[in-house]
């Protein structure tokens, strides 16, 4: 028996108390009815107006609730079930033993992604939003668990972890388990169910899932990332807020939201965040707008940590010992700098195309090269522009200085050098690498993101362009193709003809098979118009049961041919669904485009009429419009009537 079912079984687990348990109790029961559980919700008036604040935010445009039984009946007694859970823990867990986690911070964190994952829930429509509401509250519960069950161990996991190691590899190896399993393992007695449950689980690494990329499970799990992701900047602090902002855009990309559309979103998010903080007595702080955010700028290096300079390259090129002793424990024991030395300016030019420093300081008077050569040398390559250099000179001279701005020096400081006037010309030069490491990572990220927006709006297209039941091109598309194909049959002379296809009798497979296998049917159908369709023809779904196959190149009677060979594919097929052997058929109308046509809409038509005649005559049969007239292929085999 694992841990996680000891605790279980021993009543450990944080679980509900009072009302919530109540609710708990009640819904587990099979004759279990709405009223029972909104007498219980009435004994609490903190849930009750909870309940009432997220039913009626969830319902814009709809009559305001003011009635705990309505409230439940539009939540439903399975969510009212797991809100009542969430608010329950967060009620009894606002203080812990943990001293390294801090409680208020962790619902407020775990509030922020609540409501982002109701606000995306309600933007992909691929499940209830106060259900999602509910599974972001308890999505990292587990976290909760280990700090209420194991404070002392947990602490040091925290600290440990504070040093960078990956939090589950610490939870597996001093706990036993991490706390995605605790996670799940609460989320199961919430009775949550599965299909949430298991996108909550895989959340945080979404990529380890195994889920079909664009499955329901997939777009669950990447919506759960992308709502921790937007409760991680609504938490961060000042100096750690771009990262955060520039991921929000890339996953906002990958579900066609540009930047203007994410910043909506975030922004009604905290909004939300912060009335449901004040009701529920969690920490949330007022945050500037997400596009104020995102314009801030980069904040200053006196504000950064030390471990923000140790990044950065320094080379420093002097050849008095004296000096470079110096000018060398400065830099790396008081700023932090990684520092590499070079005596000359030519040792310094090889130096620095090997370790491509971020900021250079130069002497201006050295054997072999001097400061101005060097830097002339550096500046003359391509990787050597960007590099911010300050020169360590002697000279007072006017234009001796001018001379070595004109070399491509930023700037300078007198010898003997002045500690503090060093320090000060340090800071400029940190700042301009910030800058410049900004830049260039908003370079990086503007492609990323621009690919990913590209690749998303492709397949937004291509969502737009296609029938989800049978994975053909949609009315849409086909009438797109329609349009192609007739100005090209203009151009060239050559004729074509349209082809519309109705299965037979379709009302009367959903009636008595149902809808599920009639859409299967459906789908077997749009394969063997698919298959019998050449290369360079247009198929597509036009209505419920109508497809429409465009031909190039395709005269009356080649047509005809092809329309008839279609129709005995269709009936020769045994479709076999749930044991079940289901035969169907279809009336086509054929129509080719002749010189009184003016427009492609005339050519649809008449394949239209054609149909239409072909299902008169008693289906199963193909029938040709051409030059005003009908006519329909004898059909020996099949004497139904229309």
């Amino acid at each position: 028996m694992s841990k996680i079912e000891q605790l279980r079984i021993s009543g450990q687990l944080p679980s509900p108390k009072g009302v919530a348990l109540a609710i708990m109790e009640i819904s587990r029961r099979e004759d279990a009815t709405i009223d029972e559980v909104a007498r219980v919700v009435q004994g609490d008036p903190a849930l009750s107006s909870r309940l009432l604040r997220l039913a009626n935010a969830s319902a814009s445009g709809v009559r305001p609730l003011v009635s705990v039984r309505e409230t439940v009946m539009r939540l439903g007694m399975t969510t009212v079930r797991e809100l009542a859970m969430g608010f329950s823990l967060v009620d009894q867990y606002l203080q812990g033993q943990c001293a390294a986690f801090d409680y208020p911070a962790f619902w407020s964190h775990s509030l922020f992604m609540a409501v982002a994952s109701q606000e995306l829930g309600r933007m992909v429509r691929i499940a209830s939003p106060d259900e999602l509401f509910a599974c972001g509250l308890l999505a990292q519960i587990g976290r909760l668990a280990l700090a209420t069950l194991y404070p002392t161990d947990y602490a040091a996991v925290l600290a440990e972890q504070s040093d960078g190691a990956v939090l589950l590899e610490l939870e597996r190896k001093r706990l036993g388990a991490d706390h995605t399993e605790f996670t799940a393992a609460i989320l199961a007695d919430c009775g949550i169910p599965k299909a949430l449950a298991e996108p909550v689980y895989y959340h945080e690494f979404p990529q380890t899932s195994g889920f079909s990329e664009g499955s329901r499970p997939d777009q669950l799990t990447h919506l759960f990332f992308q709502a921790r992701r937007m409760a991680d900047l609504g938490r961060s602090p000042e100096t750690e807020r771009y990262g955060n902002i520039v991921e929000l855009m890339l996953l906002g990309g990958k579900v066609g939201l540009d930047v203007t559309a994410m910043g909506e979103i975030f922004d009604r998010v905290v909004l939300q965040w912060q009335t449901w903080a004040d009701l529920l007595k969690v920490p949330a702080a007022r945050l500037p707008s997400f596009g104020a955010m995102a314009n801030a700028p980069v904040p200053r290096p006196e504000q950064e940590s030390k471990a923000e300079h140790s990044r950065k390259r320094v080379l420093l090129v002097e050849d008095d010992p004296t000096t470079l002793m110096m000018t060398e424990g400065l830099l790396s024991h008081l700023l932090g700098c990684r520092v590499h030395t070079a005596e000359n300016g030519e040792d310094g030019l090889a130096l620095a195309l090997e370790v491509m420093p971020q900021i250079v300081i130069t002497d201006w008077h050295m054997p072999v090269m001097d400061g101005v050569e060097f830097c002339r040398a550096m500046r003359a390559t391509e990787w050597g522009q960007s590099m911010y250099v300050i020169m360590l000179t002697g000279e007072e001279n006017e234009g001796k200085i001018i001379e070595a701005f004109e070399a491509g020096v930023d700037d300078y400081v007198s010898k003997p050098v002045n500690v503090r006037a060093l320090s000060a010309r340090m800071r400029a030069a940190l700042h301009y690498v910030k800058l410049l490491e900004a830049w260039e990572n908003d370079r990086t990220q503007l492609k990323q993101f621009t690919a990913e927006l590209a690749i998303s709006n492709r397949r937004l297209e291509h969502a737009a362009m296609t029938d989800l039941l049978t994975e053909l091109p949609n009315r849409r598309a086909g009438m797109e193709s329609l349009g192609r194909f007739w100005s090209a049959s203009q151009r060239t002379g050559q004729p074509m003809a349209a082809l519309m296809i109705d299965v037979d009798f379709f009302k009367s497979i959903n009636d008595r098979y149902g809808h599920a296998v009639g859409d299967r049917v459906l789908q077997e159908v749009a394969k063997a118009i698919q298959s019998a369709a050449r290369k360079d023809d247009s198929v597509s779904r036009i209505g419920g049961e109508e497809f429409l196959l465009v031909c190039h190149d395709a005269d009356p009677r080649a047509a005809l041919l092809a329309a008839e060979r279609l129709r005995r594919m269709v009936k020769a097929m045994q479709i076999n669904i749930a044991g079940m052997e289901i035969q169907t058929s279809v009336s086509i109308g054929v129509a080719n485009r002749e010189d009184d046509m003016n427009h492609e809409d005339d050519l649809l038509r008449a394949a239209d009429k054609a149909l239409y005649a072909a299902k008169k005559a008693g289906r199963d049969r193909v029938c040709l419009s051409a030059n005003g007239k009908t006519l329909c292929a004898a059909c020996a085999n099949d004497q139904r009537q229309a």
